[in-house]
């Protein structure tokens, strides 16, 4: 029996790029659809059942920080990679805000485009994070994705949970941005250059900070990797 193939909606106003990535998709056995336009990428987006959706920023009419937003709020488990600029962290991070699951800097080559598009389908289903777990004074629920301290309560994003629980499981060690991209992001390269861990690392402290102050929880081993405070 044949294995069905997944599909994937790219939104990309450049007709050559759009072209491109439709014709490299089919090539490696995938269903593929496009559209040009924000609105209308949107609109698809949500009329269909897509198992990934590659998003350009800047599009006519919508841009995709926006269209990925109002996806996360009618299809909170669609995964998402946005296309940004090369070198625009401005774009990464707001990307990761309004929910995208990964990112590709353009120009990008073949070889890194495939390794995004397979990690992201792998952990599709697959989320570490549906669970509750106490942290010290944080209560991180899995299933609301919120976390939870006194009178403070901040939302979380998928991958942020998947982090927390990951290194909850894993806290007698160091875990390094390489098992991190193995694990939590499904990447079979692990040595492809991406700030994605970073970035997210980055954004999940600023939101512990929000609860607790400037108490130790997501400690940064310089060198090695990250793990939890193990006072929590």
């Amino acid at each position: 029996m044949n294995q069905k193939k997944a599909r994937i909606l790219i939104v990309e106003d450049d007709p050559a790029i759009l072209t491109g990535l439709l014709d490299v998709l089919v090539f490696n056995g995938y269903e593929s659809e496009g559209a040009e336009d924000g609105g209308k990428g949107l609109k698809t987006a949500l009329a269909g059942r897509y198992d990934l959706i590659l998003l350009d920023v800047m599009l006519p009419t919508l841009d995709g920080f926006s269209i990925c937003r109002e996806i996360r709020k009618q299809k909170p488990d669609q995964p998402v990679i946005m296309l940004t600029a090369k070198g625009a962290e401005n774009d990464i991070v707001t990307g990761f805000k309004a929910g995208a699951d990964d990112y590709i800097s353009k120009p990008f080559s073949l070889r890194e485009l495939m390794v995004r598009i397979e990690a992201v389908l792998r952990r599709f289903g697959k989320n570490l994070g549906d669970e509750q777990i106490t942290l010290g004074p944080i209560f991180f629920d899995g299933k609301t994705l919120t976390a939870v301290c006194a009178e403070k309560t901040i939302e979380l994003t998928r991958r942020e949970m998947d982090i927390i629980v990951y290194l909850y499981r894993n806290n007698s060690r160091i875990i390094s941005k390489k098992e991190l991209l193995l694990n939590v992001w499904q990447y079979r390269d692990a040595d492809i250059e991406t700030r994605t861990v970073d970035i997210h690392i980055q954004k999940l402290r600023k939101k512990i900070a929000y609860l607790i102050g400037e108490t130790p929880f997501l400690l940064t081993i310089r060198g090695a990797g990250y793990r939890l405070e193990q006072g929590q």
